[in-house]
Order: structure tokens, then C-alpha cells, then sequence
């Protein structure tokens, strides 16, 4: 799987509109690359994405963005991204891929000016523990009031440590029961199977949903985390926070990124276009 996933990035990772480089930065002690995309070409202030990758918390790393929606997004838009290389769980179990996270976006919102962002228009997006990880850091985010998310594209989400209607007995393509435990377990440590697990680690212990940023999302019915998806967005409505999923049909986990020419990814990927679009031009006129 990490090969498949490596080998997509390097055959996607082409691009003419967007300069590419490597940043390091220290956390805890702890020495972090980061991968940032610019556009060449700057007309004022642009959004700032921060982009998390995949891999049930297990596996990938920050070479990811280069097959990822928010290249996309960057590539389309104009948008800068700083896609983090966080501790995966084999070797530093949660909170430290959490932590990475926060850091990286503090060093975008502290180098906002430096990188043509505009702070008014901060996004924090991934895909599947990528996307548990962005839902974590928008609460963390809110929780200590410090720097202010305007959307969350937390796509095809891995957020519920426990099992769902639809990760209890999966046998879908690419993830599945038995990795989802597997990834789970590695990334809680003494956390797996507790009553009680923190809700920075498992974004669906979350009770509070309100004053969190808007979110567009979309997820696979036949895929692990289609329910905690679905559940993640009706959480966020019935706090008042605007919240959308859009459904496809389809047991492959990440289908827009394996599949990125089927007809399907194409609807998917413009589907979330328009909301980021809408929701980043909503920013800009305020």
C-alpha cells in the first residue's frame, strides 16, 4: 500500500503552476519536514491550507500531497499548502502526530505574511486519518482560541476509535475491520479499549460541536468510515455549524485518490471545488 501510494505521488506530482520545498521545524524537541506548495504567481493574499495525510495513522507521509485534494485545491485556486511529515503511531502513539499537526499550523499562521496567506482564510483538510486528524486540530484549535479556522475539508474522515455500523464488519477495498483496528490500536497505545478516550484522539468523543469551522466532506457507502462520517456532519448541524457530505456509491476507501480519472472521483473532486470556492470567496468579501 505505501508503495502504490509513493508511486502515485511521484506519477501526480507533476506540476506547472505551483513551486515546491521542504521546511524543517522543531517540536517538542522534535525535528518535523513539512512539504510547502506556492503558486508562482501571487495576486494579493491567498488562503493558507494546511494539509494531512492519510494512512490510518500508521503509514504515508507528507510526499502524499502531491496525489491529494489539496494540491488540487492549490493548483486550481491559487491556495498555499503546508502539508506536515508527522510521527506516525508505530513509533510515537497519539498525541504526537496531533501535536506535529498544531505545529505546523502555527508555523503557517506565524509565517502567514511571509507566505502571501491570509489569515482570515485558514483551512485545515486531509483525507481519511488525515481527515480524523484535521477534525481534532479544528477542536484543538477552537479549544485554545488562538488562531482561527475559516473551513474544514476533513474528507472520508477516520474519527471513531470504536467500531460503527459500518467499520464493525467491513471487508471494503483498501481499509478495512482488521486494519482499522490495527491502526487504531497502535495510535491510541494506552488509550485502546479504555472507557474514556480523549477526544483529540478520537474526534467522535466530541460533545461540544459548536463554534466549530464549516465543513464540506464527502464519503464511499460501502468504505469503514461512511457512518462516523455521516454522524461527524449531523453532529456539526445540530450545533448550528454549516456542515455538507456528499455520498458516492462505492467500497473503495480514498477512491478519488486510487482512481482519480473514474468518472466518480471527477464529480467528487468538483464537488468539493464548489464548496471550497463558496466558502473562500464568502471569507474574502468580509
Amino acid at each position: 500500500m505505501t508503495l502504490l501510494l509513493l508511486l502515485l505521488s511521484i506519477f501526480y506530482g507533476r506540476g506547472k503552476t505551483l513551486s515546491s520545498s521542504t521546511v524543517r521545524i522543531t517540536n517538542e524537541g522534535v525535528k518535523m519536514r513539512m512539504r510547502v506548495l506556492q503558486p508562482k504567481e501571487k495576486k494579493g493574499l491567498v488562503p493558507g491550507i494546511l494539509w494531512i495525510h492519510g494512512g490510518g495513522y500508521m503509514l504515508g507521509g507528507a510526499y502524499m500531497v502531491d496525489m491529494s485534494c489539496g494540491k488540487m485545491l492549490a493548483e486550481k485556486y491559487g491556495a498555499v499548502v503546508v502539508c506536515p511529515n508527522y510521527r506516525l503511531a508505530a513509533k510515537a502513539p497519539y498525541p504526537a502526530a496531533l501535536k506535529d499537526c498544531y505545529a505546523a499550523l502555527e508555523w503557517m499562521y506565524s509565517h502567514a505574511a511571509e507566505l502571501g496567506i491570509d489569515t482570515e482564510r485558514i483551512v485545515v483538510g486531509g483525507e481519511s486519518a488525515g481527515g480524523g486528524l484535521a477534525a481534532a486540530i479544528c477542536m484543538y484549535a477552537r479549544d485554545k482560541g488562538e488562531i482561527p479556522i475559516a473551513l474544514q475539508l476533513p474528507l472520508y474522515p477516520m474519527l471513531d476509535s470504536e467500531d460503527t455500523a459500518t467499520s464493525a464488519d467491513n471487508h471494503g477495498r483498501i481499509w478495512n475491520t482488521k486494519r482499522n483496528h490495527w491502526g487504531w490500536k497502535h495510535y491510541l497505545g494506552d488509550q485502546y479499549g479504555a472507557e474514556s478516550v480523549d477526544k483529540y484522539a478520537s474526534p467522535a468523543r466530541e460533545t461540544d460541536y459548536s463554534n466549530l469551522p464549516p465543513c464540506y466532506t464527502f464519503v464511499a457507502d460501502g468504505e469503514p468510515f461512511y457512518a462516523e462520517t455521516l454522524t461527524y456532519v449531523k453532529n456539526l448541524q445540530d450545533a448550528g455549524v454549516e456542515a455538507k457530505v456528499d455520498v458516492y456509491h462505492g467500497k473503495t476507501h480514498a477512491f478519488d485518490m486510487l482512481h482519480p480519472r473514474q468518472e466518480q472521483s471527477k464529480r467528487a473532486k468538483q464537488r468539493l471545488c464548489e464548496a471550497y470556492a463558496r466558502y473562500m470567496t464568502r471569507q474574502g468579501d468580509q
